[in-house]
């Protein structure tokens, strides 16, 4: 019984599945008496009759379709062996093509990053900073393998597997002064100058949606195109900046206030983004996996 070999096996499904020699020794480009020879040599090995042989067709025996079974199983698992096992050959080596909005680039990516280079030192990762539609518009031309960025309403062909939610704060001086510590409301923030991030659509979309419901509207001073830049003119008591919560100043200085926004709470949620359908390579799977696991730790 230890001489019984894959081979073997592999032939006794075939002649199984197909009940008849004549047509499993086509299927595997091997002539009807090899087959034949070979059945018979694990019949002896089995000690037992595998098939009922007529004129017409074959038929398993009782011991043959007990065999049959466990021969499935055992050359099932013999091929998820040999694949887990290409799988971390291939995971050691290659080049992965991230796209990522920047406010995660600069904040909770690095962290991830880390985490997967320590574990895979031997993939290179090209990482494209854009913005949401930009994002959206590389990974359609599949310049990236996949994306992190806001979830975003509308576009059909993508899937957005939520990794967080990320608030959305008001930012300023201490000189600017909101009625409550704990947070703003939307229509508090309309009468004052408003300081917006130019690239971030999905953010200005929700505010003007809010805006809209309550009748309200802002008074934008300036927009730019980077986080700290908002930052800075905050800092500088030129207006009230509008961002998510990962992307405000860290440590927050005295002079300044953060606070979330209320009625309604503003909130976006940042998600893993891939066309829909689409295949992850083992490499990239194992980036989404240890992004999940670095970025769900810091929520």
């Amino acid at each position: 019984m230890s001489q019984i070999n894959f081979k073997l096996l592999h032939m006794f499904i075939a002649v199984a599945e197909n009940k008849s020699f004549r047509q499993a020794s086509e299927q595997l480009n091997r002539s009807q008496s090899a087959v034949s020879m070979q059945i018979k040599l694990l019949e002896d090995q089995v000690g037992a009759a595998l098939f009922h042989r007529t004129t017409r067709r074959v038929e398993l025996t009782a011991e043959g379709l007990q065999l049959l079974t466990h021969a499935r199983r055992a050359l099932g698992e013999w091929e998820n062996g040999l694949r887990e096992i290409r799988e971390v050959i291939d995971i050691q080596r290659g080049t992965l093509s991230l796209a990522c909005v920047p406010t995660i680039a600069a904040t909770a990516l690095p962290q991830a990053l880390y985490a997967f280079q320590a574990s895979y030192p031997g993939i290179n990762i090209n990482l494209r900073e854009l913005a949401a539609e930009d994002m959206l518009d590389c990974l359609r031309r599949r310049e990236a393998d996949f994306g992190i960025g806001p979830e975003m309403e509308g576009p059909t062909e993508f899937q957005f597997a939520p990794l967080f939610r990320d608030p959305i704060y008001a930012l300023a001086t201490r000189a600017f002064p909101f009625r409550k510590r704990s947070a703003v409301d939307l229509a508090e923030l309309s009468a004052y100058p408003i300081l917006l991030n130019s690239k971030s659509a999905a953010l200005r979309s929700m505010l003007e949606r809010a805006l809209a419901v309550r009748g309200l509207q802002m008074k934008i001073k300036f927009e730019v195109e980077h986080s700290h830049t908002l930052g800075a003119l905050a800092g500088a008591g030129l207006g009230v900046g509008i961002l998510p919560m990962i992307a405000l100043p860290r440590p927050l200085k005295k002079a300044m206030q953060a606070l979330p926004i209320v009625n309604p709470a503003l909130e976006r949620t940042v998600c893993i983004v891939s066309l829909k359908g689409q295949s992850f390579s083992p490499a990239a799977t194992a980036l989404t996996a240890t992004v999940q696991k670095v970025f769900k730790a810091r929520a």
